[in-house]
């Protein structure tokens, strides 16, 4: 130590100054992460401000009342058959559709059958199906008005259809209320009556074929990898052919899928079976990564105290470091399937782009996803679509947002301290 150094001036000018620097230096450097937050919050906060207040109108819809009845214009149909599996098309054939047009052009007037939806009449033939007691009399049905109507309705009313609007509006035949088949139908042409459960149904099935192929094989290779495959150039590889894969482009999946799935193994096209086989694919690389690391967080002195009790190594590996690792492992599958949830890129190429009009009914039966059904609805020229599109995406925000507060919570569970 050089004794002849004099001693810092803490009190100084100069240091006093350097001192008042660095405390300037460290605001000025909160002030920018707070601004960046209140920034993103902003963000965050408009995006949800625009897709609520686009949105909140699709869960409505305008319904037209209008009574049918039934004795004066009979449905030839016998009431046997309406427990039959082609008991739709047997009311269909029946002319179900003309005997509700005609009731609407008697209780609305001339063009009354303009006024409601197209495909009104199916709602009728759902309610029949349910109570074919509504054959022998007269019934009042809340029929959903066309997409005219009900835009009219929402946005005020203009022009000549628009004083029929107010008309109906002040002899308390028209409404508004929550629109349940939104909630239970597949997709449509017509907005009234187009639902979001065949694409949402898809997705579930898609996703969790996808989990049930990722998963066990991502978290076994990730196990492998680190607690038992030699450290070569192989192994060396092989972690860096994982990397890369994580950083493909999804859509190299979807060609993959499409030739092996498709083409080769001939699976079921525009299927779940397929989509969820193409997302595992692009999943798995994804896990992989996310279990290498869960599994390296473990501190050595687990496996060394387990093994000094006498637990063999597989029993180390499955009973405390797989236990303690669980939650980082639940954590980036989890945010990996959200991921998956969310892609339209690889499933394009797999067929599941199409018009779906039917509810899959299994992992082999046609199919798309929610953010496909997005994509095709905000495509469409009717201005009734726009709304569905924003619905939709706010059923898509909740279920993401579900998929990761659940992996908050897995991980919140099963975290375990030493």
């Amino acid at each position: 130590m050089n004794r002849d150094t004099a001693p810092t001036d803490w009190k100084g000018t100069v240091m006093q100054k350097r001192i008042a620097g660095r405390y300037a230096a460290e605001r000025r450097f909160k002030l920018m992460g707070l601004g960046a937050v209140l920034l993103s919050g902003a963000f965050l906060a408009f995006l949800l401000f625009v897709m609520v207040g686009n949105g909140a109108r699709g869960f409505t819809y305008t319904h037209v009342t209008v009574p049918i009845d039934f004795k004066a214009m009979p449905l030839t149909i016998d009431p046997a058959r309406l427990g039959d599996a082609d008991a739709d098309q047997v009311i269909a054939n029946a002319g179900l559709a003309d005997i509700v047009a005609f009731a609407a052009d008697e209780a609305l007037g001339d063009g009354g059958a303009e006024l409601i939806s197209e495909n009104a009449w199916k709602e009728v033939r759902s309610e029949i199906k349910a109570d074919p007691e509504l054959l022998n009399g007269k019934t009042v049905f809340e029929l959903p008005a066309s997409s005219a109507v009900d835009i009219m309705a929402k946005d005020g009313a203009r022009g000549e259809l628009g004083a029929r609007v107010d008309a109906l509006e002040r002899d308390g035949k028209l409404g508004t209320g929550i629109h349940w088949p939104f909630f239970k139908n597949a997709d449509a042409t017509d907005p009234a009556v187009a639902g979001i459960w065949g694409a949402l149904k898809g997705s579930v099935l898609t996703i969790f074929i996808a989990f049930l192929i990722a998963f066990p094989t991502g978290v076994l290779a990730a196990l492998y990898l680190e607690e038992y495959a030699p450290k070569n150039r192989w192994t060396d590889l092989i972690e860096v052919s994982i990397n890369n894969l994580a950083a493909v482009p999804s859509i190299i999946f979807g060609l993959l899928a499409l030739a092996v799935f498709i083409n080769w193994f001939g699976l079921c096209q525009a299927s779940p079976l397929v989509g969820g086989l193409t997302l595992a694919l692009m999943t798995m690389p994804v896990i992989v990564i996310a279990s290498r690391n869960a599994i390296k967080s473990v501190p050595p002195s687990i496996r060394d105290a387990a093994l000094g009790v006498g637990a063999s190594p597989v029993q180390v590996v499955f009973h405390h470091v797989l236990p303690l690792a669980l939650p980082g492992i639940l954590t980036g599958t989890i945010i990996g399937m959200a991921r998956a949830l969310g892609e339209t890129a690889p499933l394009l190429l797999v067929g599941m782009r199409a018009f779906i009009g039917d509810v899959p009914g299994g992992i082999c039966s046609p199919s798309t996803v929610l953010p496909m059904q997005i994509f095709l609805w905000s495509d469409e020229v009717d201005r009734g679509f726009v709304e569905k599109t924003s619905a939709a995406i706010i059923v898509l925000l909740i279920v993401l947002l579900s998929m990761n507060a659940f992996a908050i919570y897995l991980r919140n569970k099963f975290e375990k301290r030493w």
